[in-house]
């Protein structure tokens, strides 16, 4: 048990009451631990509701993040805060025993607005919302983000609003229920809310090993078919989706919710089986609610979007789009495909002395066709840092890096051993490297890794903006697209790409997505 768990958390009240919770189970059974807390990008978004982000996983992508560049060991959250499907080498470890699963309504003095036509509430939360409003049709909702206790402030200081909802198990666990306060046992909860989940990198068998000793079976296994629910019904932050499952008496009960965004429409389901036959619940039960109108309600929901003014050539995560201004409707999809073609045996037969990798295509294909023993490279040259940590996490250490082909192809030529580089590329990629390298007589062999094939798509008129990642995107854009935009590029090799075709470009300070989006960010401030 020599090694420290570095355990991450956001840096609220609420998260740091959860990552102590885990890191005094940890320490009772002698584990040594070290709390980071990182500032999450949900918790600096809080001029509008969650649901208008049309997103999920607001909270975790920080945390995934920090995860993935071993910067911590594990990751705390709330259960009903991390998407259904969690990031490529990331886990689920274990879920603490659950608290209150109810929300509670914080209110103002009595709850005579109960029986009234008209109240004000407040709530951030979709699903709240449309539940409210199914059983209260005349009130009205307002928005309501931030942590607990700035929750807590905002009702105080908004004088005509009558109550707030919260989960209970929140303002529970930080001791700030008020007595002003009832849990509202006919609103169906989030899925897995009250729950406390901690993540860790599937390879960490050290971590995994010791997390699941906190693992609850109970809860795990309700809250489970919460979130598999959610899945089926394709929901999220951005529809009101209600999930409970609950053991007793050697039986699991589950009951299920899909609102309309307004709460005029509704759709139940409950199933109850015995323990050991309840796999099947969460499947049946989606299936129900589609059967009964849940697809043409999700539809709906789904086409309440805003017009698309700026289009991603790459497909965005649910997470990068929390980034966006609330000005910003974006639509994204892959504009390149990517397949990995297989590398001949005998192009490793000897040990490669200089390798050149400038994608992570590359490793892919590389990692795909062999094993990390198998690729013997003395020396490997790197464009772009987040290629260099995957070779070096899945084939060895880099010689030397550059943030762009032609930088590297200018070091190469200053400092590299012998006259000869094996390149690692796509079929289709840009001429400055190799010819830099050729005519300075550096021999260079090309291997075609993986080939990259145009798969764009027409866009809408409203489109003002374009969100380019490699000059192939921008090839793959034109091909379908003679309309002007402003062209966002991650770099400086797109940027010259995108100028033989737009006259407004602008280039990211960083070659990121997230500084890409910035820079969208910056149009529509």
């Amino acid at each position: 048990m020599s090694k420290t768990i570095r355990i991450g958390t956001r840096d609220s009240e609420l998260a740091l009451w959860q990552a102590n919770i885990v890191k005094q189970q940890l320490d009772s059974l002698g584990y040594k631990t070290q709390l980071i807390p990182v500032k999450s990008t949900g918790d600096l978004v809080l001029d509008k509701p969650l649901y208008q982000l049309g997103i999920t996983g607001i909270f975790t992508r920080t945390l995934d993040i920090a995860m993935l560049n071993d910067d911590i060991d594990i990751a705390v959250h709330s259960l009903k805060d991390v998407p259904t499907i969690l990031p490529k080498g990331i886990v689920q470890a274990a879920v603490l025993k659950r608290g209150n699963v109810n929300d509670t309504l914080v209110f103002k003095n009595n709850e005579e607005f109960l029986s009234s036509k008209k109240a004000i509430i407040a709530t951030g939360s979709l699903r709240r919302r449309a539940q409210w409003l199914n059983r209260f049709p005349t009130h009205t909702i307002v928005d309501l983000r931030g942590n607990i206790n700035s929750r807590l402030q905002k009702l105080d200081d908004n004088k005509h609003w009558n109550g707030a909802i919260f989960a209970a198990a929140g303002i529970g666990r930080i001791g700030l229920r008020p007595e002003n306060a009832i849990n509202l046992d006919w609103m169906i909860p989030a899925p897995a809310q009250g729950a406390i989940m901690i993540a860790a990198l599937k390879e960490d068998h050290f971590v995994r090993e010791a997390c699941a000793k906190l693992n609850h079976e109970e809860t795990e296994i309700c809250t489970s078919i919460e979130r598999k629910f959610l899945n089926k019904l394709e929901g999220g932050c951005t529809a009101p989706i209600g999930a409970l499952a609950y053991i007793k008496n050697d039986e699991v009960t589950f009951k299920g919710v899909l609102l309309s965004t307004d709460g005029t429409k509704r759709i139940d389901v409950t199933r109850v089986k015995k323990l050991g036959d309840h796999n099947d619940i969460a499947q049946f039960c989606a299936n129900l609610v589609i059967e009964r109108g849940g697809k043409r309600l999700m539809d709906t929901i789904k086409k309440t979007n805003t017009k698309t003014n700026v289009f991603s050539t790459k497909s965005l995560t649910e997470d990068q789009r929390l980034l966006f201004n609330e000005k910003v409707s974006v639509e994204s999809t892959d504009f390149i495909k990517i397949s990995l073609n297989r590398i001949h045996p005998r192009v490793l037969k000897n040990e490669i002395q200089n390798v050149i990798i400038t994608s992570k295509n590359a490793v892919e294909s590389l990692t795909t066709n062999y094993s990390a023993s198998q690729l013997q490279f003395k020396n490997i040259y790197c464009v772009g840092r987040r290629t260099k940590r995957l070779v070096e996490r899945k084939i060895g250490k880099v010689t030397h890096t550059e943030k762009n082909a032609k930088k590297l192809a200018d070091y190469l030529v200053e400092y590299i051993e012998g006259t000869q580089v094996t390149y690692f590329c796509s079929n289709l990629r840009l001429d400055v490297l190799p010819t830099i390298l050729e005519k300075n007589h550096i021999e260079v062999n090309e291997i075609e890794a993986y080939q990259t094939k145009f798969d764009g798509k027409k866009i809408d008129d409203s489109i003002e903006g374009v969100m380019f990642y490699s000059p192939s995107t921008v090839s793959s854009f034109v091909e379908k697209n003679k309309t002007q935009v402003i062209a966002f590029c991650i770099g400086e090799t797109t940027a010259k790409e995108a100028g033989k075709h737009f006259n407004d470009v602008r280039i990211a300070k960083v070659p990121t997505v997230e500084s890409v989006i910035e820079l969208v960010n910056e149009q529509y401030v």
